[in-house]
Protein backbone atom coordinates (compact mmCIF):
# COMPACT_ATOMS: atom_id res chain seq x y z
CA UNK A 1 0.00 0.00 0.00
CA UNK A 2 1.74 3.35 -0.92
CA UNK A 3 1.42 6.34 1.15
CA UNK A 4 1.88 8.45 -1.89
CA UNK A 5 -1.13 11.15 -2.64
CA UNK A 6 -3.19 11.65 -5.12
CA UNK A 7 -2.51 15.30 -4.97
CA UNK A 8 1.38 14.41 -4.69
CA UNK A 9 0.85 12.06 -7.93
CA UNK A 10 -1.05 14.43 -10.04
CA UNK A 11 1.39 17.56 -9.37
CA UNK A 12 4.82 15.26 -9.92
CA UNK A 13 3.26 13.42 -13.02
CA UNK A 14 1.77 16.82 -14.60
CA UNK A 15 5.13 18.67 -14.22
CA UNK A 16 7.84 16.01 -15.46
CA UNK A 17 4.74 15.38 -18.26
CA UNK A 18 4.34 18.78 -19.10
CA UNK A 19 8.34 19.62 -19.57
CA UNK A 20 8.40 17.02 -21.77
CA UNK A 21 5.35 17.91 -23.68
CA UNK A 22 6.74 21.38 -24.18
CA UNK A 23 10.31 19.97 -24.91
CA UNK A 24 8.38 18.21 -28.00
CA UNK A 25 6.50 21.22 -29.35
CA UNK A 26 9.28 23.52 -28.90
CA UNK A 27 11.48 21.31 -30.90
CA UNK A 28 7.84 21.84 -33.49
CA UNK A 29 8.33 25.78 -33.59
CA UNK A 30 5.14 25.82 -31.99
CA UNK A 31 3.62 24.31 -35.56
CA UNK A 32 2.48 20.68 -33.99
CA UNK A 33 1.68 18.40 -36.85
CA UNK A 34 -1.78 16.40 -36.66
CA UNK A 35 -0.52 13.49 -36.30
CA UNK A 36 2.78 11.01 -35.71
CA UNK A 37 5.09 10.86 -33.05
CA UNK A 38 6.07 14.25 -30.97
CA UNK A 39 10.02 13.79 -30.15
CA UNK A 40 12.00 14.57 -27.27
CA UNK A 41 15.37 16.67 -27.51
CA UNK A 42 18.44 16.38 -25.92
CA UNK A 43 16.56 18.92 -22.82
CA UNK A 44 13.40 16.08 -22.49
CA UNK A 45 16.20 13.16 -22.40
CA UNK A 46 18.38 14.70 -20.02
CA UNK A 47 15.62 15.42 -17.49
CA UNK A 48 14.77 12.00 -17.50
CA UNK A 49 18.17 11.30 -16.37
CA UNK A 50 17.94 14.34 -13.57
CA UNK A 51 15.04 12.13 -11.96
CA UNK A 52 16.71 8.57 -12.28
CA UNK A 53 19.77 10.34 -10.78
CA UNK A 54 18.21 11.66 -7.85
CA UNK A 55 16.43 8.27 -7.23
CA UNK A 56 19.83 6.64 -7.14
CA UNK A 57 21.16 8.90 -5.04
CA UNK A 58 18.43 8.66 -2.75
CA UNK A 59 18.93 5.06 -2.49
CA UNK A 60 22.79 4.88 -2.73
CA UNK A 61 22.03 7.44 0.44
CA UNK A 62 20.32 5.39 2.01
CA UNK A 63 22.01 1.94 1.80
CA UNK A 64 25.70 3.45 2.06
CA UNK A 65 25.76 6.69 3.85
CA UNK A 66 28.18 8.46 1.70
CA UNK A 67 26.58 10.36 -1.02
CA UNK A 68 27.08 13.68 -3.04
CA UNK A 69 23.48 13.71 -4.83
CA UNK A 70 24.80 16.43 -7.05
CA UNK A 71 27.77 13.74 -8.45
CA UNK A 72 25.17 10.90 -8.79
CA UNK A 73 23.11 13.21 -11.25
CA UNK A 74 26.31 13.99 -12.66
CA UNK A 75 27.08 10.39 -13.31
CA UNK A 76 23.36 9.92 -14.92
CA UNK A 77 24.34 12.35 -17.61
CA UNK A 78 27.52 9.91 -18.49
CA UNK A 79 24.60 7.27 -18.81
CA UNK A 80 23.31 9.40 -21.84
CA UNK A 81 25.77 10.23 -23.13
CA UNK A 82 26.96 6.86 -23.21
CA UNK A 83 23.83 5.94 -24.99
CA UNK A 84 24.35 8.28 -27.89
CA UNK A 85 27.50 7.15 -28.31
CA UNK A 86 29.70 10.37 -27.30
CA UNK A 87 33.23 9.85 -27.87
CA UNK A 88 35.69 10.45 -24.68
CA UNK A 89 33.00 9.38 -22.00
CA UNK A 90 34.25 7.12 -18.78
CA UNK A 91 33.09 3.57 -18.68
CA UNK A 92 32.30 3.22 -14.95
CA UNK A 93 31.73 -0.69 -15.69
CA UNK A 94 33.60 -2.70 -18.37
CA UNK A 95 30.65 -5.30 -18.45
CA UNK A 96 26.52 -3.89 -17.41
CA UNK A 97 27.29 -0.30 -18.19
CA UNK A 98 24.99 1.73 -18.50
CA UNK A 99 23.01 -0.18 -16.15
CA UNK A 100 19.66 0.32 -14.67
CA UNK A 101 15.82 0.25 -16.75
CA UNK A 102 16.44 3.74 -18.42
CA UNK A 103 19.46 3.12 -20.47
CA UNK A 104 17.22 0.26 -21.51
CA UNK A 105 14.98 2.53 -23.44
CA UNK A 106 15.99 2.88 -26.90
CA UNK A 107 14.74 6.61 -27.70
CA UNK A 108 17.37 7.93 -25.13
CA UNK A 109 20.39 6.34 -27.58
CA UNK A 110 18.70 8.70 -30.08
CA UNK A 111 20.63 12.03 -30.94
CA UNK A 112 17.61 14.68 -30.70
CA UNK A 113 20.11 17.94 -30.74
CA UNK A 114 22.96 18.67 -29.06
CA UNK A 115 23.94 19.38 -25.37
CA UNK A 116 27.23 21.19 -25.82
CA UNK A 117 27.88 22.42 -22.79
CA UNK A 118 27.09 19.34 -20.95
CA UNK A 119 28.94 17.14 -23.05
CA UNK A 120 32.01 19.13 -23.05
CA UNK A 121 31.79 19.41 -19.36
CA UNK A 122 31.41 15.31 -19.27
CA UNK A 123 34.20 14.56 -21.43
CA UNK A 124 36.53 16.90 -19.73
CA UNK A 125 36.43 15.97 -16.41
CA UNK A 126 35.39 12.17 -16.05
CA UNK A 127 35.16 12.45 -12.44
CA UNK A 128 33.60 14.75 -10.38
CA UNK A 129 35.63 15.39 -7.41
CA UNK A 130 38.00 17.63 -5.36
CA UNK A 131 39.89 19.00 -8.56
CA UNK A 132 36.26 20.42 -9.67
CA UNK A 133 36.36 22.96 -12.27
CA UNK A 134 34.79 26.23 -12.79
CA UNK A 135 32.16 25.85 -15.86
CA UNK A 136 30.83 28.91 -17.72
CA UNK A 137 28.11 27.85 -19.66
CA UNK A 138 24.65 30.09 -19.73
CA UNK A 139 22.91 27.67 -21.49
CA UNK A 140 19.46 26.50 -20.64
CA UNK A 141 19.64 22.60 -20.59
CA UNK A 142 20.74 23.99 -16.89
CA UNK A 143 17.43 24.75 -16.29
CA UNK A 144 15.41 21.99 -17.95
CA UNK A 145 17.13 19.30 -17.21
CA UNK A 146 16.76 20.25 -13.50
CA UNK A 147 13.46 21.54 -12.95
CA UNK A 148 12.22 18.23 -11.09
CA UNK A 149 14.50 18.38 -8.57
CA UNK A 150 11.95 20.93 -7.30
CA UNK A 151 9.48 17.62 -6.73
CA UNK A 152 11.76 16.99 -4.28
CA UNK A 153 11.07 19.50 -1.62
CA UNK A 154 8.04 17.26 -0.14
CA UNK A 155 10.88 15.42 1.74
CA UNK A 156 14.08 17.70 1.43
CA UNK A 157 15.29 21.05 2.48
CA UNK A 158 16.08 23.55 -0.28
CA UNK A 159 15.35 21.87 -3.35
CA UNK A 160 17.12 24.84 -5.18
CA UNK A 161 20.04 24.79 -4.18
CA UNK A 162 20.58 21.13 -4.92
CA UNK A 163 19.21 21.44 -8.39
CA UNK A 164 22.35 24.93 -8.78
CA UNK A 165 25.07 22.37 -7.47
CA UNK A 166 23.42 20.20 -10.06
CA UNK A 167 23.94 21.95 -12.87
CA UNK A 168 26.83 23.69 -11.82
CA UNK A 169 28.49 19.89 -12.77
CA UNK A 170 28.48 20.92 -16.25
CA UNK A 171 27.39 24.89 -16.24
CA UNK A 172 28.25 28.44 -15.63
CA UNK A 173 26.83 30.25 -12.35
CA UNK A 174 24.21 32.01 -14.18
CA UNK A 175 22.62 29.42 -15.31
CA UNK A 176 23.22 27.34 -11.71
CA UNK A 177 21.35 29.93 -10.31
CA UNK A 178 18.48 29.77 -13.15
CA UNK A 179 17.77 26.37 -11.91
CA UNK A 180 17.92 27.11 -8.48
CA UNK A 181 15.06 29.55 -8.73
CA UNK A 182 13.34 27.25 -11.65
CA UNK A 183 13.37 24.53 -8.94
CA UNK A 184 11.70 26.52 -6.26
CA UNK A 185 9.08 27.82 -8.37
CA UNK A 186 8.45 24.34 -8.62
CA UNK A 187 8.85 23.08 -4.98
CA UNK A 188 6.51 26.41 -4.00
CA UNK A 189 3.66 25.17 -6.95
CA UNK A 190 3.86 21.98 -5.31
CA UNK A 191 3.02 23.28 -2.11
CA UNK A 192 0.18 24.84 -3.67
CA UNK A 193 0.82 28.53 -4.29
CA UNK A 194 0.03 29.68 -7.72
CA UNK A 195 2.41 30.56 -10.02
CA UNK A 196 3.02 34.10 -9.62
CA UNK A 197 3.11 33.54 -5.46
CA UNK A 198 5.56 30.88 -6.39
CA UNK A 199 7.78 33.05 -8.54
CA UNK A 200 7.23 35.80 -6.32
CA UNK A 201 9.19 33.43 -3.31
CA UNK A 202 11.15 31.82 -5.20
CA UNK A 203 13.03 35.26 -5.68
CA UNK A 204 13.45 35.76 -2.25
CA UNK A 205 13.86 32.35 -0.91
CA UNK A 206 16.89 31.66 -3.40
CA UNK A 207 18.97 34.84 -2.12
CA UNK A 208 21.26 32.90 0.34
CA UNK A 209 23.10 30.86 -2.21
CA UNK A 210 22.63 32.47 -6.17
CA UNK A 211 25.75 34.65 -6.96
CA UNK A 212 24.30 36.03 -10.33
CA UNK A 213 20.26 36.37 -10.01
CA UNK A 214 20.57 38.09 -7.02
CA UNK A 215 17.39 40.84 -6.35
CA UNK A 216 14.09 40.43 -8.06
CA UNK A 217 15.22 39.10 -11.41
CA UNK A 218 11.89 38.11 -12.56
CA UNK A 219 9.97 40.89 -11.42
CA UNK A 220 9.84 42.19 -15.44
CA UNK A 221 8.63 39.03 -16.12
CA UNK A 222 5.84 38.70 -13.60
CA UNK A 223 4.91 42.38 -14.30
CA UNK A 224 4.53 41.66 -18.08
CA UNK A 225 2.52 38.49 -17.81
CA UNK A 226 0.19 40.71 -15.56
CA UNK A 227 0.06 43.72 -17.67
CA UNK A 228 1.19 42.80 -21.00
CA UNK A 229 -0.14 38.79 -21.14
CA UNK A 230 0.32 36.92 -24.57
CA UNK A 231 2.27 39.07 -26.70
CA UNK A 232 4.89 37.81 -29.13
CA UNK A 233 6.97 41.07 -28.74
CA UNK A 234 7.52 40.73 -24.80
CA UNK A 235 8.22 37.28 -24.62
CA UNK A 236 11.13 37.53 -27.56
CA UNK A 237 12.06 40.25 -25.36
CA UNK A 238 12.36 38.55 -21.72
CA UNK A 239 13.80 35.53 -23.81
CA UNK A 240 15.83 37.01 -26.71
CA UNK A 241 18.69 33.99 -26.47
CA UNK A 242 19.58 30.14 -25.13
CA UNK A 243 20.56 31.30 -22.12
CA UNK A 244 19.02 29.78 -18.75
CA UNK A 245 18.07 33.04 -17.31
CA UNK A 246 15.85 33.25 -20.34
CA UNK A 247 13.80 30.50 -20.93
CA UNK A 248 12.93 31.13 -17.13
CA UNK A 249 12.13 34.75 -17.44
CA UNK A 250 10.08 33.58 -20.98
CA UNK A 251 8.57 30.52 -18.76
CA UNK A 252 7.10 32.18 -16.27
CA UNK A 253 5.62 35.23 -18.19
CA UNK A 254 4.07 32.41 -20.39
CA UNK A 255 3.02 30.85 -17.37
CA UNK A 256 0.99 33.84 -15.85
CA UNK A 257 -0.12 34.96 -19.44
CA UNK A 258 -2.39 31.91 -19.74
CA UNK A 259 -3.43 30.76 -16.10
CA UNK A 260 -6.66 28.86 -16.84
CA UNK A 261 -5.81 24.90 -17.37
CA UNK A 262 -7.98 24.77 -20.21
CA UNK A 263 -5.03 27.17 -21.87
CA UNK A 264 -2.30 24.55 -21.76
CA UNK A 265 -1.73 23.68 -25.40
CA UNK A 266 -2.18 27.69 -26.39
CA UNK A 267 0.58 28.46 -23.94
CA UNK A 268 3.14 26.51 -25.05
CA UNK A 269 2.57 26.86 -28.64
CA UNK A 270 2.82 30.55 -27.90
CA UNK A 271 5.69 29.85 -26.09
CA UNK A 272 7.28 27.43 -28.73
CA UNK A 273 6.69 29.89 -31.61
CA UNK A 274 10.04 33.13 -30.68
CA UNK A 275 12.73 32.46 -31.84
CA UNK A 276 14.51 30.95 -28.57
CA UNK A 277 11.51 29.55 -27.30
CA UNK A 278 11.92 25.59 -27.45
CA UNK A 279 13.87 25.81 -23.79
CA UNK A 280 10.68 28.57 -22.55
CA UNK A 281 8.45 25.72 -23.56
CA UNK A 282 9.63 22.85 -21.49
CA UNK A 283 10.15 25.25 -18.59
CA UNK A 284 6.72 26.46 -19.03
CA UNK A 285 5.17 22.78 -19.87
CA UNK A 286 6.99 22.08 -16.00
CA UNK A 287 5.47 25.08 -14.70
CA UNK A 288 1.52 24.82 -15.88
CA UNK A 289 2.29 20.87 -15.42
CA UNK A 290 2.64 21.38 -11.74
CA UNK A 291 0.49 24.04 -11.65
CA UNK A 292 -2.93 22.41 -12.86
CA UNK A 293 -1.92 18.87 -12.56
CA UNK A 294 -1.47 15.88 -14.70
CA UNK A 295 -5.10 15.69 -16.17
CA UNK A 296 -4.76 19.51 -17.59
CA UNK A 297 -2.50 18.04 -20.09
CA UNK A 298 -3.94 17.50 -23.77
CA UNK A 299 -4.46 13.78 -23.87
CA UNK A 300 -4.20 13.76 -27.32
CA UNK A 301 -0.61 15.62 -27.41
CA UNK A 302 0.44 13.79 -24.31
CA UNK A 303 -0.62 10.47 -25.88
CA UNK A 304 1.57 10.96 -28.97
CA UNK A 305 4.96 11.66 -26.90
CA UNK A 306 8.04 9.94 -27.48
CA UNK A 307 8.94 9.38 -23.84
CA UNK A 308 5.55 9.45 -22.14
CA UNK A 309 5.53 5.97 -20.92
CA UNK A 310 9.30 6.72 -19.21
CA UNK A 311 8.48 9.97 -18.13
CA UNK A 312 6.01 8.95 -16.63
CA UNK A 313 7.17 6.04 -15.24
CA UNK A 314 10.14 7.64 -13.52
CA UNK A 315 7.30 10.98 -12.01
CA UNK A 316 5.36 8.09 -10.37
CA UNK A 317 8.98 6.20 -8.63
CA UNK A 318 10.59 9.61 -7.60
CA UNK A 319 7.28 9.74 -5.45
CA UNK A 320 7.38 5.59 -4.59
CA UNK A 321 11.46 6.15 -3.82
CA UNK A 322 10.83 9.29 -1.40
CA UNK A 323 7.61 8.00 0.04
CA UNK A 324 7.96 4.40 0.19
CA UNK A 325 11.78 3.25 0.30
CA UNK A 326 11.17 0.03 -1.37
CA UNK A 327 14.75 -0.78 -1.76
CA UNK A 328 14.29 -1.15 1.87
CA UNK A 329 17.20 -0.03 4.44
CA UNK A 330 19.87 -1.00 7.05
CA UNK A 331 16.40 -0.32 9.53
CA UNK A 332 13.76 -2.73 6.61
CA UNK A 333 13.72 -5.02 4.61
CA UNK A 334 13.02 -3.73 0.96
CA UNK A 335 9.54 -4.07 -0.26
CA UNK A 336 10.30 -4.12 -3.72
CA UNK A 337 13.26 -6.75 -4.78
CA UNK A 338 13.66 -5.42 -8.22
CA UNK A 339 14.08 -1.69 -6.98
CA UNK A 340 17.43 -2.02 -6.56
CA UNK A 341 17.98 -3.71 -10.25
CA UNK A 342 16.18 -1.17 -11.41
CA UNK A 343 17.98 2.25 -9.70
CA UNK A 344 21.06 0.15 -8.86
CA UNK A 345 22.70 2.83 -6.11
CA UNK A 346 26.44 1.35 -6.00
Amino acid sequence: MTKVTAEQLATARGCVLGLMLGDAIGATGGKVPASGTLRATSAGQLACFTIEGIIRANIRGTHKGNCHPPSVVRHAYTRWAALQGTAGIKRWKEEDWPDGWLAQVPALAARRGSAPATVSALQSQPIWGLEDSEWTSTGAHGLTRTLPAGLIEWWGPEPGRFAAEVAATTHGPEAADAAGVGATVIANIAKGQDVEKATELAQRECQSFVKVMTGLPLSPAVHSGRDRPRQAKVLAQLAPDARAASALAGAVYVALSFPNRAQLRDALSFAASVPHGKHVAAAAGAFLGAAHGVDALPVELVSRLELVWAADVLARDLLTEFVDGPSGSGYGDATDPHWWDRYPGW
